[in-house]
């Protein structure tokens, strides 16, 4: 567990990193334009990228932590029997969900790997791969709570997020 929580704050850090080239590039993009009537040429394609992949593994990020949005004031209304089912029940939906995804991103990164973006020339797969890889992390978040779940191993206190995790 101490190896995955300094992995997910090594990503975090990644994610950091990666939000402040978006936000150079574009910067400098804005000011090369009005102030000198030029620009970097492959800023906005490789911004777009960039973001893709921040929004998805950031999402990826905030599943682990059991912070995504949730209903938790109507849960909480439940007993305990009750938020256990509507945990399980959403886990395992969710979970078909992302299995849906990874089973589809992965044949869209194996097309896109032969159409090239027109400014940068990465392959378009590359791009679509972080759907594959945000949805691959979603199902093994989503599996492991529901093993947990099934073998009584969830607290009830994890039912129902509460608040999300605090910056240390």
């Amino acid at each position: 567990m101490i190896f995955l929580n300094k992995l997910v704050t090594c990503v975090e850090w990644v994610l950091v990193a990666v939000l402040g080239v978006m936000v150079t590039l574009v910067f400098g993009n804005v000011v090369l334009r009005y102030g000198f009537n030029t620009g970097i040429v492959f800023s906005e394609e490789m911004s777009r990228f960039l973001f893709i992949w921040i929004t998805l593994i950031g999402a990826l990020i905030v599943m682990k932590e059991n912070a995504h949005l949730g209903m938790s004031s109507v849960i909480s209304l439940f007993g305990e029997r009750g938020r256990r089912v509507c945990r399980f029940a959403a886990d395992l939906l969710t979970l078909i969900c992302c299995v849906l995804l990874v089973h589809g991103s992965w044949r869209q990164v194996v097309l896109g790997m032969e159409d090239m973006a027109p400014v940068t020339g990465i392959p378009m797969g590359i791009i679509q791969a972080a759907l594959l890889v945000a949805s691959i992390g979603m199902s093994l978040v989503l599996a492991h709570s529901l093993w947990r779940q099934a073998t009584g191993r969830m607290p009830s206190e994890e039912l129902v997020p509460t608040h999300a995790r605090s910056v240390e």
